[in-house]
């Protein structure tokens, strides 16, 4: 009777502990509540540039359809493969130019709206297996050609076939089910385009000394890193997630021809194009000529009328170029105590805190400190994060330092939204050397052209780890603070 009684005080006082390190156990806040902190125009700009900003929001809003007939579709060129109608159905959380929205956001709880596209409008594609009401919106990339080359570029979810503005067309979709059976595609979540105007103005030089900078100390990590850079000039390329595009018109560019198949000035062919599927003339996106007369005495209405002219592209870079950077939450003594672990395990080895801009043409963007918490260059991540696809100098388990400001407001985390949990992305980080918290899932994600223990987070992780759960907390606060 003694015995059991002894036994039962053990498995009681087990119990407790077990409840006492839950109750104290380091947890994400999860995506900050309130209005979105970011979303509108820097705020130094004149009334000429807040003008033009404005304008070219509403070019970023707008839906497209095949040939702009469409109501409440009125922009023209879409297909014939897209993943989206327009560029905030993607780019929507906090607000308009954020990244991809969805059900936990405090500010705007929606499903993805990739699944309804696909019958938008009597389209007759099937929803892939990897697009989900509760997961964020995702471009799928295909590692390989059927003949093993490499392909690496995004593959259009959906097609136009069926849509009541695409008669005739017949165009099937890619065979999703079969390249996830063959391990052939990786994914890709929008990044987010607030406060991009500061990025495309710090000059090459200050990108080049920033990585240069505390050598020693991030040898000890394994921390190495290098910028990718153009073909043609040399120079640095910064946007993109392994920061493959030079300009924001060329990032513009892209995801307009990759993610809704409008042809424009920068890419002016029609992707898929098979007889049949195309009803516009190339490039479906240009300049509009018949305003090319237009004048005015007042500057305003010339800003206006030049905001008009411009392409649909260029106005995407322009919303992206005048944006303000995300706002962060005002401070606290935990989030200040997290800020120091941040710098003191290693985090801002990569994670650079400040950069300073160049010379804007943009008022008041000049010679501007700004806090993207990114560095823009390349890091080996080694073979959990790895997705065998090259762009430009950046290799199969390289990407770029995803910038962390705005971070307290996204829903999902990683190249490819693996994550919705800030401290399963935190150990996603590492492919080894943490204290076996790493969960190595979604098995079809990892590189078999990587060594094996080359992430070049594994030391600022496994410093982690080796915090208190106070200290973690700490740090999970201040990123959600950002």
């Amino acid at each position: 009777m003694k015995r059991q009684k002894a036994l039962r005080r053990v498995v009681c006082f087990g119990a407790l502990m077990i409840a006492a390190g839950s109750l104290f156990a380091q947890t994400d806040p999860g995506p900050r509540p309130g209005s979105a902190a970011a979303g509108s125009f820097y705020p130094t700009l004149n009334s000429n540039e807040q003008y033009f900003f404005n304008q070219a929001i509403s070019r970023f809003m707008e839906a497209d359809s095949v040939s702009g007939t469409i109501p409440g579709e009125d922009g023209k060129g879409l297909g014939p493969t897209f993943n989206g109608t327009g560029c905030a159905m993607c780019h929507a959380q906090p607000a308009i130019g954020g990244t991809s929205p969805g059900l936990a956001s405090p500010q705007n709880p929606v499903p993805n709206p990739q699944v309804a596209l696909a019958t938008l409008d009597n389209a007759s594609n099937t929803v892939p297996s990897f697009i989900t009401a509760h997961g964020p919106v995702r471009e799928a990339r295909f590692i390989r050609n059927p003949n093993g080359s490499a392909d690496g570029g995004v593959h259009g979810l959906y097609t136009i076939t069926g849509r009541s503005d695409a008669p005739g067309c017949v165009l099937a979709q890619p065979n999703f089910a079969q390249a996830l059976a063959y391990h052939n595609v990786i994914f890709r979540i929008p990044t987010p385009t607030f406060g991009l105007g500061l990025v495309e103005a710090t000059p090459d030089s200050t990108l080049r000394a920033n990585l240069a900078a505390n050598q020693s100390v991030k040898s000890q990590f394994g921390i190495g890193g290098a910028l990718n850079t153009s073909g043609n000039d040399g120079t640095v390329t910064r946007f993109g997630w392994k920061a493959q595009n030079k300009s924001l018109a060329i990032f513009s560019g892209e995801a307009y021809n990759v993610e809704q198949g409008v042809s424009n000035e920068v890419f002016p062919n029609e992707r898929s194009a098979v007889p049949g599927c195309v009803f516009n003339g190339t490039p479906e996106d240009a300049s509009n000529m018949e305003n090319g007369e237009s004048t005015s005495p007042n500057y305003q209405t010339t800003v206006g009328t030049i905001a008009e002219m411009s392409s649909d592209m260029v106005d995407f870079a322009a919303f992206a170029r005048l944006s303000a950077p995300p706002m962060p939450a005002p401070q606290t003594s935990s989030t200040q105590n997290g800020a120091q672990i941040f710098s003191k395990i290693g985090c801002a080895l990569c994670h650079s805190p400040t950069l300073t801009t160049g010379t804007s043409r943009f008022t008041g963007m000049s010679n501007v400190a700004y806090h993207p918490y990114s560095d823009f260059a390349l890091h080996h991540m080694g073979s959990g994060l790895a997705d065998d696809v090259s762009q430009g100098t950046a290799g199969p388990d390289q990407f770029r330092t995803a910038p962390l400001w705005g971070l307290g407001q996204r829903l999902f985390f990683m190249h490819d939204g693996r994550d919705a949990n800030l401290l399963d992305a935190i150990e996603d980080h590492a492919d080894c050397g943490g204290n076996g918290q790493h969960r190595n899932r979604d098995q079809f994600y990892r590189s078999k052209s990587s060594r094996d223990c080359g992430s070049e987070s594994n030391g600022v992780i496994s410093n982690f780890n080796r915090l208190s759960r106070s200290q973690q907390q700490d740090l999970l606060n201040f990123l959600r603070s950002l």
